[in-house]
């Protein structure tokens, strides 16, 4: 299809960012969403403007505003060809770090925020076929000492496995990204060498990429002076 749609939440800066530019570079038109409405509009001017690119303010944790930001997508370009579950953010390891408040957020962020975006977008991605996609971690795959943000993560990797298998007979494709360390401001102290959120967005431009009979399930990406 001709300049499929591409949703991305979180999409403000970093993954999202870096995956919004690449998506326009290979002929998407996409859907920004994040909570920082100045640096979404910057984006969206700098990748073309509302025929190529739409800045919808969204809190991810809110089913109503998912719900408008699907609306809203339909609304501009008429079709839904991914989404891509990436709002999300970490934590201070150690069960006495960060405050009660804090992982409250957190939690809700990752784990229910990703669950809103799958359930607000499948009937679109199901009339066309398309393709979800969510932000896991390295961190998913393995527990990290003293880490909640970890348990988020291994849900979402959990979410991203339970939505393939419900989703099989519709066409839908689904696929798990998890990064290892990226230079992104999610880390104060990220290795040396660390992944940039290009490395990232080439990951999710190769799973999206694929013939329509492919469906990459995981992609694990690792900096190589990354040890676990």
């Amino acid at each position: 299809m001709p300049d499929p749609v591409f949703l991305i939440t979180g999409a403000s800066s970093g993954i999202g960012a870096a995956t919004a530019r690449h998506a326009v570079q290979a002929g998407h038109r996409v859907v920004l969403a994040a909570r920082s409405t100045d640096k979404l509009e910057a984006l969206a001017g700098e990748l073309g403007g509302p025929d190529r690119a739409i800045a919808v303010t969204c809190d991810v944790t809110d089913f109503a505003q998912q719900e408008a930001l699907v609306a809203k997508t339909l609304e501009a370009f008429g079709q839904l060809d991914i989404a891509f579950a990436n709002a999300g953010f970490g934590a201070a390891r150690g069960f006495l770090k960060e405050s009660p408040e804090h992982w409250r957020d957190m939690v809700l962020t990752n784990v229910l925020g990703a669950a809103y975006t799958i359930r607000a977008t499948i009937p679109a991605l199901t009339d066309s076929r398309g393709h979800l996609l969510l932000t896991s971690s390295v961190a998913g795959r393995r527990a990290l000492s003293g880490s909640l943000y970890s348990a988020t993560k291994h849900a979402v990797t959990a979410m991203a496995e339970a939505a393939r298998q419900d989703l099989n007979d519709t066409g839908i494709r689904v696929t798990s990204i998890e990064p290892g360390m990226v230079d992104t401001p999610f880390f104060d102290n990220p290795v040396s060498n660390a992944l940039e959120p290009d490395d990232i967005a080439r990951a999710v431009m190769y799973a999206v990429s694929q013939p329509a009979h492919v469906d990459v399930n995981e992609i694990l990406v690792r900096p190589v002076s990354q040890p676990l």
